[in-house]
């Protein structure tokens, strides 16, 4: 079976989408299937060790969000000479945008099903670029609109699927989780990490993720802030890069926190970024945005546990206090819990280890529904596209 995974992020953007269709393209191979991947074209390094085919296009940087990029595949003729010759059984979206037009076409010219996986909360995108409700909520309907079009549309988590519903899809909806690496620590990497962070013998806060402010990080500054007040000893690392970095480092300044508190930039090593895992004492993701973010569970398998907004999509999969910890989305509330979890080290261990437990789910298992679930598709004859 030839599946043809289309994407708007890929390497070297490490977005919680392209990091699943980067998992999704290395580890079906593994199943016995063969992997295409659509993305626009970035440049990243030697490909020759790719386990998948990647056929990309001509793109270009989008303004303000230069990690990104952006094209027409229809007007790249060598990409459309490589995608017509691939023998796909099925086109599998991961956006409603380019790729998932791209998908659409290709599910059409090729006679094949077409599968469509709901990521993210799109309106709240729309409406953070626009400030518009009447435009929010048009471009959410063309998202609708897509997924319509679809055979199947999965979803990466119950609360996501509900958010699809909310903006107006009507159809099933599989879900279809994201999984996750499981590996062991380089202990060699922890000491890297202690030298090239200056981490010291404080108790380590760690967020990693976008430096994106649609993260609730400013929440967790305010809450810092509160900590640092009341004497609590700690330093606050965030990993990442994004639009707002430069505005997080300006609030890092006026709370008076950056003795504690600093960006620490992107990491491209994933050992050294578990072993920064490893030696957090708390993963601290307050976003109500995300929806089942990959970084929730790596912390889980370096028995890291962490903290969410009650209520949150990505908190769908905590217990609170037995795999993690729930709290009000304010700075008081996390502040307290944040108080607890370190004036309680060896418990707080323990819930990282029930963490490392129950969280994660390979990647290996995840593929093999997912692999099941292509050939029924690809065995019906009731398909929307089936020449």
């Amino acid at each position: 079976m030839e599946i043809g995974l289309f994407t708007d992020t890929l390497l070297p953007v490490v977005d919680g989408v392209g990091r699943v269709v980067l998992a999704y393209a290395e580890n079906l191979p593994k199943l016995g299937a063969k992997t295409v991947v659509s993305a626009p074209l970035n440049h990243f390094g030697n490909r020759g060790g790719l386990p998948f085919d990647l056929i990309d296009y001509t793109s270009i940087n989008i303004p303000k969000i230069k990690q990104y990029k952006a094209g027409t595949p229809v007007l790249d003729l060598h990409y459309s000479r490589r995608i017509k010759r691939a023998n796909l059984d099925i086109a599998h979206a991961h956006s409603p945008f380019v790729a998932g037009q791209e998908s659409l076409r290709i599910a059409k010219a090729k006679g094949i099903p077409l599968i469509g996986t709901f990521h993210s909360k799109y309106y709240d995108d729309f409406y953070k670029a626009t400030h518009s409700e009447t435009l929010s909520q048009a471009l959410t309907s063309a998202v609708v609109s897509f997924y319509e079009k679809c055979d199947e549309v999965w979803a990466v988590s119950h609360s996501t699927a509900k958010v699809l519903k909310s903006y107006g899809f009507t159809g099933d909806i599989q879900v279809m989780p994201n999984g996750v690496e499981i590996r062991s620590l380089d202990p060699k990497k922890i000491d890297e990490a202690e030298k090239k962070f200056n981490i010291g013998e404080k108790p380590l806060l760690l967020f990693v993720g976008q430096m994106d402010l649609k993260k609730n990080i400013l929440l967790v500054l305010k809450s810092v802030a509160l900590l640092k007040k009341q004497g609590v000893q700690f330093t606050l690392m965030l990993a990442g890069q994004g639009p707002d970095a430069k505005k997080i480092e300006e609030h890092i300044a006026e709370l008076d926190i950056a003795d504690c508190a600093k960006l620490i930039g992107h990491i491209t090593d994933s050992a050294l970024l578990d072993a920064l895992y490893s030696r957090a004492s708390l993963f601290v993701f307050p976003s109500v945005y995300d929806n089942a973010p990959m970084v929730l569970r790596e912390a889980a398998v370096m028995k890291t546990p962490s903290v969410l907004m009650k209520g949150s999509d990505a908190s769908e999969i905590i217990k609170d206090r037995e795999n993690g910890f729930l709290c009000e989305n304010n700075e008081e509330r996390l502040c307290a819990v944040i108080k607890e979890a370190l004036s309680n080290p060896d418990k707080t261990a323990e819930i990282g280890i029930r963490a490392s437990q129950s969280i994660p789910v390979s990647w290996s298992e995840v593929l093999t529904m997912a692999l099941e679930r292509y050939e029924a598709l690809a065995k019906r004859t009731d398909t929307k596209y089936r020449k």
